[in-house]
Parts: structure tokens; sequence; C-alpha cells
């Protein structure tokens, strides 16, 4: 199973068990091409090889829910 199928597969879930969790594509294909098909496919985003720190807490911090203070 690819990331394409992995991703048809969590997509195909209910909400309730993890339809809508955030899908991060990681890749060394840096083309635009390659970020079109991810997208398509029903990632959230894509990230290149190789991988910065600032551009995975960037893209981390925009798709994940931030921590309750309370």
């Amino acid at each position: 199973m690819d990331g394409f199928e992995a991703t048809a597969a969590v997509r195909r879930l209910p909400r309730e068990r993890g339809g809508t969790v955030p899908i991060v594509a990681l890749t060394a294909s840096a083309g635009p091409a390659e970020a079109a098909k991810c997208i398509e496919a029903g990632m959230n985003a894509y990230l290149t090889k190789p991988l910065t720190l600032e551009a995975l807490t960037s893209t981390l911090a925009h798709w994940l829910p931030a921590a309750s203070s309370g």
C-alpha cells in the first residue's frame, strides 16, 4: 500500500473513526505535478525532502489542533 492508497483508505472512514484526520505527504518528488497528485488524492499538505525543521513545524502547527491549556 502506498501513500495514495493509504490516503484513500483513511478518507473512506467515517468522521468519528478518523476519516478527517490531516494527511501530510513527505516525498522526494518536488514537482508541481506530484503536489497536485497528492492534493487530488485527498492529502491536506505536501512536504519535500530534504525536510527542514521549519517546514515540518509550520505544517504541523497549521494542521494539528492546539493543545488545550485548561
